[in-house]
């Protein structure tokens, strides 16, 4: 059992305000998921030659600033670098190819969990209000984001395998339910050539949907062929830099509730992770019906 949680906020008002509405949603989904956390937030876009990275380093005393200048002189370029505790987001122009590289090289340690240019992920081990405060998520900015609080029950509590997952660029993807043909779909996709970081089953969920936009599918296609691929009960939520996307399986085992406002479209597991929402009785509340995608774009 897990908690999902998204916004977008429509009202570009309330848009720096985005952490302090989220915050409340994703408590509420504590006791569905207090081994971990996670968020991907979508934010102000970098320049169209840059990316931002986010790295997790697992310990508080990480040198960040030992790291830039590394980088800096590796590679021969400007990159900033804004650290908060044991995670750090760099920006630079430089390929992602080769960021990856260099980091494999020179920095195993550091765990890369996103690529994008608007698009930051934080996840580690703890309540959600932890997690939340770790990395103050309430001062969080931008128009959209997908958040997860994880009960842990096919695989370790580690923050590798806390949602959001992600594959390609400024795409996530959080998960509740299992997966009962994830290592079967993990098979198929190394095959593929496909890598795997964890043996959590929705890696293997969001490793499929990357293989199949990698072949030329839209989201929407992608996702159809996840109804035949996905073997097992799930609702998936997903984010990409300008929309949030959610489907249920075809036989709508686990909850979600959505609230669409004239100002805002609010997602949870629960309905209890809504109602705080501004003016959330002129909302129209509903259950998203199994087998069928909601799309919402900025």
């Amino acid at each position: 059992m897990c908690g999902i949680v998204g916004l977008l906020v429509k009202n570009q008002t309330m848009r720096d305000n985005i952490g302090e509405l989220m915050l409340p949603m994703l408590i509420g989904m504590t006791e569905r998921g207090p081994d971990s956390a996670g968020m991907a937030i979508f934010g102000t876009p970098v320049a169209n030659d840059a990316r931002k990275f986010s790295l997790y380093a697992g310990t508080d005393d990480f040198d960040w600033k030992q790291f830039e200048q590394a980088f800096e002189k590796s590679l021969n370029a400007q990159a900033k670098l804004e650290p908060k505790t044991n995670h750090a987001v760099l920006t630079t122009s430089h390929s992602p190819e080769k960021v990856k590289t260099w980091l494999k090289t020179h920095y195993p340690q550091l765990h890369l969990l996103s690529v994008g240019q608007l698009m930051d992920i934080y996840k580690d081990i703890g309540t959600p209000a932890q997690v939340a405060d770790r990395y103050d998520f309430e001062k969080f900015k931008g128009t959209h984001l997908v958040g997860h609080t994880r009960m842990a029950t096919e695989s370790a509590v580690t923050p590798a395998h806390a949602h959001p997952f992600t594959a390609g660029e400024d795409w996530c993807l959080v998960h509740n339910g299992s997966l009962s043909n994830a290592n079967s779909l993990r098979r198929k996709l190394q095959k593929e050539g496909i890598e795997f970081e964890t043996d959590n089953d929705t890696e293997a969920a969001c490793r499929f949907l990357q293989w199949r936009m990698r072949e030329g599918d839209d989201l929407e296609t992608a996702l159809n062929h996840g109804f035949d691929e996905l073997d097992g009960f799930y609702t998936l939520l997903m984010g990409t830099k300008n929309a949030l996307a959610l489907v249920r399986d075809p036989f709508g085992c686990k909850p979600a509730i959505i609230a669409e406002h004239d100002d805002y479209v609010a997602i949870a597991s629960e309905f209890r992770s809504l109602a705080h929402l501004p003016d959330i009785k002129n909302a129209k509340v509903f259950e998203p019906s199994p087998k069928e995608m909601y799309v919402w774009t900025i």
